[in-house]
């Protein structure tokens, strides 16, 4: 057992002597370099500038959402950057039927001009209420999209402009119509209608 102790021995021995050696300068200089941490990127390096403009396309980006409301119908319009595409519920805006409510959602562009659009995507959502219901909620829901697009990322003066041609031409384009259905009461037909009687 000893025999075989001393010859393992034998054979590790040249192999700890070689790590027991001291270290010269220039293997010292190599294991500084290894330890230190990576050092960030230059502006030369082709990476950074392409993470750096994405970066800030990412940071350009842009995002509004607004909401219109008609009796129960609700209308969400959302803002981003495009080339002039309106969709509802997925559909372009030139599919939607019947054609004179169409017009009415086309108002919108027609009274301020396409040239307010042209850089933008309008995405819109609606449900609820009936057909000319969700037509009016979706005008009034890109208004409002609109206006507080160029409040947040133009300027307010233009976004003044903006709202004050939608009052001057309809005010439901920017202001919720409270009116409600009244409900139907017992003792008639219809919310206000009563039954007739005779005295004679």
């Amino acid at each position: 057992m000893a025999d075989r102790a001393v010859k393992v021995y034998r054979r590790v021995k040249p192999a700890f002597a070689r790590f027991s050696k001291p270290m010269t300068s220039e293997q010292a200089k190599r294991s500084s370099t290894l330890s230190k941490p990576k050092s960030p990127r230059s502006a030369s390096d082709p990476w950074s500038g392409k993470a750096a403009k994405a970066k800030a396309a990412k940071k350009e980006s842009i995002r509004v959402q607004s909401f219109g409301k008609k009796k129960t119908a609700t209308a969400v319009a959302i803002i981003r950057n495009g080339r002039g595409a309106i969709k509802v519920n997925s559909i372009p805006i030139k599919l939607i039927r019947p054609e004179i409510l169409r017009y009415k959602i086309y108002e919108t562009v027609l009274i301020v001009g396409d040239e307010h659009f042209r850089e933008l995507n309008i995405r819109c959502r609606v449900s609820g209420g009936g057909q000319t219901s969700q037509i009016f909620a979706l005008r009034q829901a890109i208004a409002k999209a609109l206006v507080a697009y160029y409040a947040k990322y133009k300027d307010a003066a233009s976004a003044f402009e903006l709202k004050k041609l939608y009052t001057e031409y309809d005010r439901s384009l920017l202001i919720a119509d409270p009116r409600r259905t009244e409900p139907k009461k017992f003792g008639g037909r219809g919310a206000r209608a009563r039954r007739q009687k005779s005295y004679r």
